[in-house]
């Protein structure tokens, strides 16, 4: 297995450049996951990655080979698509061991690595069945099987599990969670879903306009984002941001009607910025600030309380517990100091 390095990756199409300068080392072993909106750039990058899409500038390597202007079957990748592209007329181990046979492996090394790969992914029962029989759970699962068994220094995973219902999706993260531990070779995964980015990756890139923005381990992520969009993109519900400006040496914010007092180094009097806050990180307090709940949203164990406050702005709280917040109420909530972020209103950089 490999790693992977781009050094000053560009992409353009005639005049219009999409991809920007990326820089990226991706471990040998780790489990990337590119992650932005749509139209980010991410799935550009990985087809680069795949050679599918020409780098127009900037280099590329895996392990310490230059694979920049190779063809995609020299890379040494393998590459798992949204849609399963089953042959229909094959079963399922025919459709796995398909690739070996037309590059000419012989029959037992086939045999052998359809057999590995179907141990790994537990698709025993279903060899002699044909995609129709098979559910959309079980096609995913053949079509990264037939990655396994070309022995790929490095797996690609183009928005694999958005054919999927939710269920499906929750068991597939666990099955290529399991897989990455199994085999542990190096992967890149890419998504729109940040829960799928914040449940598998080692590492997340989060992209956005061909830019990258991030990079850093999950938790890092979310814990000490470097803009308002990382911190807005990676967690789930959305950080709340709520309009401030600098006075007497702290953050008065309109919408709760105070001034909040931050351990961070405040730009000058007057400077409008954006406090950034949690749902998680804020409570219901009796001598908090008060404000009216429009919506909630009961998910079992946890409910999502959108407020409303005076000035306009929207507050998502979470709350666990027997006692929670109802429609057409009003709540008091309160946070602590530490937990919020502050961000300058123009550049959206983080304020330390």
């Amino acid at each position: 297995m490999s790693g992977l390095i781009m050094k000053n990756i560009v992409k353009r199409y005639g005049d219009v450049q999409v991809m920007h300068g990326v820089d990226l080392e991706i471990e040998d072993g780790e489990f990337c996951v590119f992650v932005g909106p749509s139209g980010c750039g991410k799935s550009t990058l990985l087809r680069m990655v795949a050679g599918l899409e020409e780098t127009t500038e900037g280099t590329m390597h895996i392990g310490d080979r230059d694979v920049t202007k190779m063809d995609p079957a020299e890379r040494g990748v393998a590459m798992v698509f949204q849609t399963y592209a089953l042959y229909p007329h094959m079963t399922v181990k025919e459709n796995m061991g398909f690739g070996l046979k037309m590059n000419g492996h012989p029959k037992e090394v086939i045999e052998e690595k359809v057999a590995e790969a179907t141990r790994i992914l537990k698709l025993e029962q279903y060899l002699n069945r044909k995609p129709s029989a098979l559910s959309g759970g079980q096609r995913q699962r053949v079509s990264i099987g037939r990655a396994i068994v070309r022995g790929p220094e490095v797996f690609l995973f183009d928005e694999p599990l958005s054919n999927l219902d939710a269920e499906l999706r929750v068991e597939m993260r666990v099955e290529i969670a399991r897989l990455h531990k199994e085999i542990g070779a190096t992967m890149i995964y890419v998504t729109h879903d940040q829960v799928e980015a914040m449940t598998l990756a080692d590492k997340i890139v989060v992209l956005r306009g061909g830019y990258i923005e991030q990079v850093g381990a999950p938790l890092e992520l979310y814990r000490n984002p470097d803009n308002k969009f990382v911190a807005g993109f990676i967690g789930s519900p959305a950080m709340n941001f709520l309009d401030g400006v600098v006075k007497n040496g702290e953050v008065e914010v309109p919408a709760l009607n105070k001034s909040v007092k931050l351990d961070v180094s405040l730009p000058a009097e007057g400077t409008e910025v954006t406090l950034g806050i949690r749902p998680e990180h804020i409570e219901v307090d009796t001598y908090g600030d008060t404000l009216n709940v429009d919506m909630t949203e009961a998910l079992g164990g946890v409910s999502y309380a959108h407020l409303v406050a005076a000035d306009g702005s929207k507050i998502v709280i979470e709350e666990r517990g027997d006692e929670r917040s109802s429609e057409g109420n009003s709540v008091n909530i309160t946070f602590d100091s530490s937990r919020a972020m502050l961000f300058d209103s123009k550049t959206e950089q983080r304020i330390r």
